[in-house]
């Protein structure tokens, strides 16, 4: 019975669940399951922290943690409940800052009960180096995806001096380890400049990028969890912090994959500044725009065997999904077969296109992947896109100097009849123009997502 409630034997628990809610974490139909399986271990992982912990502890402390615990679990509830599906990514980026700023802070309040030690030295100055770039870098990329800071801020000669930095503060680190100093000056001087490096490392980088930055940020943050756990010699938070570190890698690895982007082009690129955009109804290519009404399309629908929608960031802007799942549900009753074209950047995260779906209870079976719809749209009647660009342009494959060139995107232009929802000519994140809005094949439905649906679904009723 002892060994049954020894703190190791629930940290073995807890980390069971971690490795299954991230298992389960891969599939619609199972992510909410595992989210919550996750988070009942970590649950039970601070209890048993809290109340099997060997050594003496104040009762102020216990107070102390018993309060921080009821203050951040009220404002992470309300948060989390608020939270619009379009603002994710920015409550992914603020959550993961904070995981960066414990980490870092472990490395401040640990660094003098371990002088002498080396070993535990480098690991709490890693650990506190890395917790500080990804606190204000996580910081940084909320910003700019709230759009409290809209430009890219490039510095002269800005890859040599943020190079330059690291290496200096790298140096430092080193300096602090090696040589055993006690110094709280040095100790929090290095503490600043990681910070001032997380700002100078996101600063640059433009939107379009700030998913997969965010996502390396949290691989960052994992990894400086997990320097705490081999401090501590606590196998829960080292089990997670790698399985934080490891996912963040993989994920930022896949979104460049699906950009065809070297993570280092993102990382000292300038994609996603803004080059030139269409403001007017003729392109580049001299091409002219057509419009539509939402009752060309109904009708256009309405005759077709087969119909590809194709979501975007648009549609969650819009909050339309419910729309477009009584517009699915309307044409199937009509005998046309509909699936949804899910490309793996659309949105600004991983599955963001998914979920969003998944809230109106639409058959995972419909979402399709890009690799496995891309065949179908040559068969395919109309082509509807709602509020997604870059990832249909076909510039990716026909124009070399276009900074998405060799991007993999929804081969949309193949199909009869494409038919693009969107509220103007304005390009899409990347800040390009979209060729596909020229092509002869493609007519332009202009408008509120929400509001051109219901009128689009209300046309096809009439029928």
């Amino acid at each position: 019975m002892e060994y049954i409630f020894s703190l190791e034997f629930i940290y073995l628990i807890a980390s069971v669940t971690y490795i299954l809610g991230l298992k389960m974490l891969g599939h619609p139909e199972t992510a909410r399951k595992g989210n919550l399986i996750a988070a009942a271990g970590m649950t039970l992982a601070i209890i048993g922290t809290i109340f099997l912990y060997q050594g003496e502890v104040a009762s102020i402390i216990y107070i102390l943690i018993g309060v921080a615990i009821l203050i951040g679990t009220i404002i992470g509830w309300m948060v989390a409940k608020k939270v619009g599906m379009t603002k994710m990514p920015e409550l992914v980026s603020l959550f993961n800052g904070m995981g960066g700023a414990s980490a870092a802070l472990i490395g401040l309040i640990e660094f003098h009960h371990y002088i002498g030690d080396q070993l535990s030295i480098l690991t709490i100055i890693a650990g506190m180096i890395i917790g500080s770039i990804s606190f204000s870098g996580s910081m940084i990329a909320w910003a700019k995806l709230n759009g409290t800071m809209n430009k890219p801020i490039r510095l002269p000669k800005y890859n040599i001096l943020n190079n330059v930095f690291l290496i200096g503060i790298l140096g430092f680190g080193a300096f602090m380890v090696f040589s055993g100093s006690e110094s709280s000056l040095f100790l929090y001087l290095l503490f600043f400049a990681a910070l001032a490096y997380g700002i100078l490392f996101v600063l640059p980088i433009g939107g379009a990028d700030m998913p997969v930055v965010i996502s390396l940020l949290n691989s960052f943050t994992g990894l400086a969890a997990a320097f705490g756990g081999f401090l501590y010699g606590n196998m829960v938070m080292l089990t997670g912090g790698i399985l934080v570190g490891s996912a963040g890698t993989i994920l930022t690895l896949a979104m460049c994959k699906a950009m065809n982007r070297p993570l280092s082009n993102v990382i000292f690129g300038a994609f996603g500044e803004g080059s030139a955009a269409a403001t007017g109804s003729v392109g580049k290519t001299g091409g002219s725009v057509k419009e539509a009404s939402a009752s060309d399309v109904a009708i256009l629908m309405n005759y077709s065997n087969k119909v590809i929608i194709v979501p975007g960031y648009g549609l969650a802007v819009a909050q339309a999904q419910h729309i477009i799942h009584e517009l699915e549900q309307l044409l199937e009753s009509k005998g046309i077969d509909v699936k949804y074209a899910i490309h793996p950047v659309a949105g600004r995260m991983p599955g963001h296109m998914n979920v969003l779906l998944a809230e109106t209870n639409v058959d995972y079976d419909k979402l399709v992947e890009m690799e496995d719809v891309n065949p179908e749209f040559k068969s395919t009647d109309v082509v509807f896109v709602v509020g997604a660009n870059d990832v249909v342009n076909p510039a990716a494959h026909n124009d070399p100097s276009s900074p998405i060139y060799g991007m993999p995107i929804l081969d949309v232009e193949n199909a009869k009849h494409i038919i693009i929802n969107k509220r103007s000519m304005k390009p899409g994140y990347a800040g390009i123009e979209n060729e596909l809005f020229y092509n002869q094949k493609t007519s332009m439905l202009f408008g509120d997502a929400k509001k051109a649906l219901t009128e689009l679904v209300a046309e096809l009723k009439n029928m």
